[in-house]
């Protein structure tokens, strides 16, 4: 099995367990240590993996860190562990920075068993930086971030390596996590910016500056919107089908397939595949633009609808998700965060379609052969 396929795998244990994981030492127990045996390290070899490390720490006796993973007997790796969906703030990484300073580790990692937040020194040696420079959500990953995960397993652990991009990581997730602020609140720099062209001896007054930050607002979205369009282009793409073999109702869905997604469906849609990544490959949740809704479909076939994305009222949003029999159940968000909350109906859902499919597999392996 290839990394990536075990890391699904864990992804979706973890995910399932997390609602009946309720303490710190069962969130070790059935999230962190596979985790660490996930990276290829015996957490039953305490000469390579060792619990509750004890080290004096100037007028500290006794101080543990919850993991150290060792090489050659000295640590290379800290960990340092909350419950289950416990705050990962560095205000709770006390244990981790004090260790770090006093060990030749040049890694500590803060986890809640759901996502694992990786520290090393960029900024002053032996002195643990207070933003991570890589984090691993198991409910929320792509592929990048399985091969930078996969840069810490025991077979490729190269310390200069990882170094030598950890810096890079660091700056570009901080980066992108500015641009993502920028684009729902456009900052009034960033607006004089962009608009100074457009207002060449002009005095930016409120009534301006207001129009022009919804303007750069809507022309940032659109413009991430474009770029992921392009790349979904193919997916969008309905297949050629036959209106007289069909359904009337999947006629009129071929038929409305007119409309491109919005900056706000595809983001929707974004977050369905990384809910789904568990289940099936991401490859296999395609989106399609409708005149009064969006639909996430199975494999891009019209009978084989996942949920509707009904956002075509931007003050009102609603998701329809299908149960078993092909019902549309209509659901309001308050926000997209909301979808997460349906991951369990989503999973099922797209867990009826594989089954279907092995259903017939099995049975076109029993047909006679004439």
């Amino acid at each position: 099995m290839d990394f990536i396929d075990e890391v699904r795998t864990l992804a979706a244990r973890v995910i399932a367990a997390k609602d009946m994981v309720q303490t710190e030492e069962a969130t070790k127990n059935a999230m962190v240590m596979p985790f660490i045996h996930l990276l290829g390290y015996n957490v039953f070899d305490p000469l390579e993996v060792t619990p509750e490390l004890i080290a004096d720490v100037g007028t500290k006796k006794g101080e543990k860190v919850d993991y150290a993973i060792l090489k050659d007997g000295k640590p290379i790796m800290l960990f340092e562990c909350k419950k289950c969906g416990g705050d990962l703030s560095i205000n709770h990484a006390s244990q981790l920075f004090r260790y770090f300073h006093v060990t030749e580790a040049r890694f500590g990692v803060l986890t809640n068993g759901l996502v694992y937040r990786f520290f090393t020194d960029l900024e002053q040696p032996n002195k643990m930086d207070e933003k991570p420079f890589f984090e691993f959500n198991f409910a929320d990953f792509r592929d990048q971030d399985v091969e930078e995960l996969k840069k810490f397993a025991k077979t490729v652990f190269d310390l200069e390596s990882i170094l030598t991009t950890a810096n890079h990581l660091k700056y570009t997730r901080a980066i992108k996590n500015t641009l993502n602020e920028w684009m729902s609140e456009p900052p009034e720099d960033f607006v004089r910016l962009v608009s100074a062209e457009f207002l060449a001896g002009k005095h930016f007054k409120n009534t301006v500056k207001d129009q022009f930050t919804q303007i750069a607002k809507h022309a940032f979205q659109q413009l991430v919107a474009d770029k992921i369009n392009e790349r979904l282009k193919g997916a969008m793409t309905p297949e050629p089908t036959l209106l007289t073999s069909v359904s009337h109702n999947d006629a009129e869905a071929v038929a409305s397939e007119s409309s491109e997604p919005t900056a706000l469906e595809i983001e929707a849609y974004q977050i369905v595949r990384a809910i789904l990544r568990s289940v099936t490959p991401p490859s296999r949740i395609a989106i399609r633009g409708a005149a009064s809704y969006c639909a996430i479909l199975f494999d891009d076939n019209n009978r084989k609808p996942i949920c509707r994305l009904r956002f075509k009222n931007e003050n009102r949003l609603v998701i329809g998700v299908f149960d078993e029999k092909k019902e549309e159940d209509r659901i309001p968000l308050q926000s997209l965060d909301d979808i997460f909350a349906l991951a369990g109906a989503l999973a099922a859902c797209v867990s009826w379609y594989m089954r279907d499919e092995q259903t017939a597999d099995s049975n076109a392996n029993l047909s006679p052969v004439s």
